[in-house]
């Protein structure tokens, strides 16, 4: 039986496939990486995942019935509690008493005020909201006794779900598609030649999330008739939930082309029940069968316009839109693609570049720690929403590399969003110019910092990091209007606030006195706290990288946009600090080699949450296969003596060790198969106890909470293995096996380059590369031959001599070279 059915999933989906005759290359090889299962799926982790950037679509099924849950990055509960302002003070009276607690207490709850005052400050984060709001659930019944749902297929490279099932012993499929341009879903019946036909279902159900608040205003129903149902949701702002302005809502809407009646069914004690208000029997008829489900969302008068009008729709709107799908997810897939002989890393690549494009879209808002999938409490932990300690930044690393520049616009939409907030805090908090971004933030109104604990709330490298991404982008563009009308502000404002903060009196002098300008009190990423005596609250090893780096991409960025004038006076400051920075620290491991720590005084066993003690190689890009031989024994010695509890670090420290061209590509591979859910998303896993988990933790508790967003930069790890630019230097196949055949097109560098690549045999293939902004091009020789072959697009062959094992050459806005030993 298992065989036939196999049979019957291959022959549907190679039926219902769309066409891809004019498809790129990544289109093709993602074609070949669907997402398949042959059962039902009635967990929503076991679910198929579609999404357009903002909505997300999750498909669900049960033996009796196709789920269709819905969410959306635009919509949440926008409640806030932003209590106790007057009790939270500014940094220099909590840091005078911080200074007064004595080191010989154990922590600083054991300080009686400190105790009231870390509970004071985290109490507003204890509130539920915001977070993201599910936005319901379409549900199609049918009679097992004449259907039966076999299993599903996801083709990656179309976002077409195929939903398998038998009627009458014939197989029939389900395709449902998410519009890629509006917030529409699609679902039309066919039988396996991929023929229109009329509805195998009986039943089809709206179910608003049941995680609704009690006192939410209740939902009203939107035009429920013999074609359609609906219902509108309104959002409110106010914690009492009265009536305001700035209320928002979503409506979900669904048209059938089927008949929708109202009845009855009868419970098991043969009472006669009314079906839901948002429930109908489908009427069986010869009409071929198509739906529409439709999500509105925005303020509340906006949606109410929206919806005023009835849905309706057509085969033709239907048919127009996969067309329009199929261009989009064409040109997605053109950007870049692999091709390796290691099928696994190849589907991890492709796999995790779906999901991207599905819950990233620049026009909607940057999607939380769990993105655009929801339902109930699932992707809600944390209030679902912004921690700028490592998960903020994650998704977006794989931008560059893998040449999805416009998708990093959500993420600058986000620093300016965090803007206000962050130089008022700066300001108010710290007595201090620029910006000083929060640990945690919410897409909502904030008129303060959402955790202004002086634990985590204290992390400064917080502030250079999320404005990194800015630099990044320039460096990948070579896009000066970028760099002169959206980065360099929030640059300038993460400088001046840095400048200020490791300018005062206790943070260059008092119990320094060494003539450095040190960071202090800072707190390591998820370790120590705020100590007593502020043990570990100093000169961090992620503090004192980013503050490095982004104190010269500022003075970069300065000579660029040529600023010296007007930025004299504190790019004079920068340049004083830069001169004067604490060393990096270190200790020395059990097998008596030196390794560097994440803060002074830290031992050298310690199990980190985070790979903090090698930020100087990333995100920092200090340190990599550039740098001299003690350095990189020096690394290698840190990565040989690093533990990590797991959990947020499979992305991070993997991508740490490419590198450094340490990373054991089995090994990766195995831990990605032991984090890969039935969905084939890869969820938060803990490695090992000895940090902050024991022998009773359940080393999966993380896979419910939700979607983790932060690990679709999977494929950022596996570009850095292909290919490195952390420098300005190109360096190719630097962590690959080379003999392993391996193959990529147009991944992205710094220097705005985009290089195409191979390898076979053991031999790297003639080198693409098009050059956007016609920047010298610097390439670590991948021959061992001096003299090397460049022929442009434009013009005759000529010859390049390497020098020191480099290639350099002038290169030209739009021209592309191939180069050949």
């Amino acid at each position: 039986m298992k065989h036939f059915l196999v049979f019957i999933l291959a022959s549907i989906f190679s039926l219902v496939a769309i066409n891809t005759s004019a498809s790129s290359v990544g289109s093709k090889i993602a074609s070949q990486h669907s997402i398949v299962r042959d059962s039902p799926s009635v967990d929503f982790f076991e679910g198929a995942l579609l999404g357009n950037g903002a909505m997300g679509v999750v498909v669900r099924n049960r033996p009796d019935a196709i789920v269709i849950h819905f969410g959306h990055n635009n919509v949440w509960d926008i409640r806030i509690s932003e209590n106790h302002k007057d009790k939270i003070g500014t940094f220099s009276e909590i840091f005078q008493k911080a200074a007064l607690i004595p080191d010989s207490l154990p922590s600083i709850h054991h300080d009686k005020f400190f105790s009231d005052y870390l509970n004071i400050t985290a109490d507003n984060y204890r509130s539920p909201y915001p977070r993201p709001f599910p936005c319901g659930s379409i549900i199609l019944g049918f009679d097992r006794r004449d259907v039966e749902l076999i299993g599903h297929s996801l083709d990656i490279s179309s976002g077409q779900c195929s939903v398998s099932l038998l009627r009458d012993s014939q197989p029939i499929s389900l395709l449902i598609d998410v519009d890629m341009d509006d917030d529409n879903l699609w679902l039309s019946l066919v039988d396996s030649n991929g023929s229109p036909i009329p509805s195998c279902f009986n039943r089809i159900r709206i179910l608003p999330d049941p995680s609704t608040p009690a006192n939410f205003p209740s939902y009203e129903t939107l035009q429920c008739n013999s074609n359609s149902l609906g219902f509108l949701q309104q959002l409110p702002a106010n914690e009492d939930c009265s009536p305001s302005s700035r209320d928002k809502a979503f409506a979900l809407r669904l048209w059938s082309s089927a008949k929708l009646s109202s009845g009855i069914r009868h419970s098991i004690y043969g009472q006669e029940i009314p079906l839901d208000k948002l429930e109908r029997y489908i009427d069986a008829d010869n009409t071929p069968f198509f739906l529409k489900a439709s999500l509105s969302e925005g303020f509340i008068s906006d949606v109410q316009l929206a919806t005023a009008a009835p849905l309706i729709s057509s085969p033709s709107d239907r048919d127009k839109c996969l067309s329009d799908n199929q261009i989009a997810w064409n040109n997605y897939w053109s950007a870049s693609s692999v091709e390796l002989d290691d099928k696994e890393l190849e589907r991890i690549w492709y796999h995790n570049m779906y999901f991207f494009n599905c819950s990233v879209r620049p026009a909607a808002i940057c999607p939380g720690l769990f993105a655009n999938w929801s339902y109930s409490n699932i992707g809600t932990a944390w209030h679902g929403d912004y921690h700028l300690n490592y998960n903020t930044q994650q998704p977006f690393w794989v931008t560059f590399s893998s040449n999805h520049l416009d998708k990093n616009l959500a993420y600058v939409d986000l620093v300016d969003r965090l803007m206000p907030i962050s130089t008022s805090w700066a300001r108010d908090y710290y007595g201090m110019r620029g910006a000083f971004f929060p640990h945690s933030a919410y897409p909502v109104d904030m008129s303060m910092h959402p955790y202004p604990v002086p634990d985590w709330g204290w992390e400064v490298f917080e502030t250079p990091w999320m404005v990194q991404g800015l630099w990044w982008h320039y460096l990948y563009s070579g896009d000066t209007d970028f760099l002169r009308n959206r980065a360099f502000t929030p640059i300038k404002a993460a400088v001046e606030f840095l400048v200020d903060y490791m300018s005062r009196p206790d943070a260059k002098s008092g119990r320094f006195n060494d003539g450095l300008y040190h960071i202090f009190p800072s707190v390591p990423p998820e370790l120590y706290g705020l100590q007593p005596g502020f043990k570990y609250n100093y000169d961090t090893q992620i503090d004192i990288t980013l503050a490095r780096y982004i104190f010269n991409a500022y003075l970069q960025a300065v000579d660029l946009l040529k600023l010296r004038k007007q930025e004299k006076e504190l790019a004079s400051d920068v340049a004083k600090i830069l001169n004067a920075m604490p060393p990096y620290s270190t200790a020395v491991s059990p097998d008596n080699t030196t390794i560097l720590t994440s803060v002074p005084g830290e031992r050298s066993d310690i199990v980190y949450n985070v790979p903090a003690n090698l930020a100087v190689v990333f995100p920092g890009n200090e340190y990599g296969l550039h740098s001299p031989d003690s350095i990189r024994q020096l690394v290698g010695n840190t990565i040989h003596a690093h533990q990590n509890e797991g959990g947020n670090e499979i992305v991070f420290l993997n991508l740490q060790k490419a590198r450094m061209g340490l990373l054991d590509l089995d090994a990766f591979k195995r831990q990605v198969r032991y984090a890969t859910l039935p969905n084939g998303t890869t969820t938060d896993a803990v490695l090992q106890t000895g940090g902050r988990y024991d022998d009773l933790t359940d080393f999966m508790y993380m896979a419910p909470m939700g979607i983790w967003f932060e690990n679709f930069a999977l494929p950022a790890v596996i570009n850095e293995c292909l290919i490195q630019s952390y420098d300005g230097i190109i360096n190719l196949f630097p962590n690959w096996d080379m003999s392993v055949d391996a193959s990529f097109s147009t991944l992205r560098t710094q220097g705005a380059f985009l290089i195409s690549a191979s390898v076979k045999d053991g031999e790297v293939s003639p080198v693409t590369c098009l050059s956007e902004r016609g920047n010298t091009l610097c390439l670590d020789n991948p021959w061992e031959v001096d003299n090397v072959t460049v022929t442009p697009s434009n013009g005759s062959p000529f010859t390049v001599i390497a020098s020191n094992g480099q290639i350099h050459f002038n290169t030209i806005p739009g021209v592309t070279y191939t180069i050949s030993r």
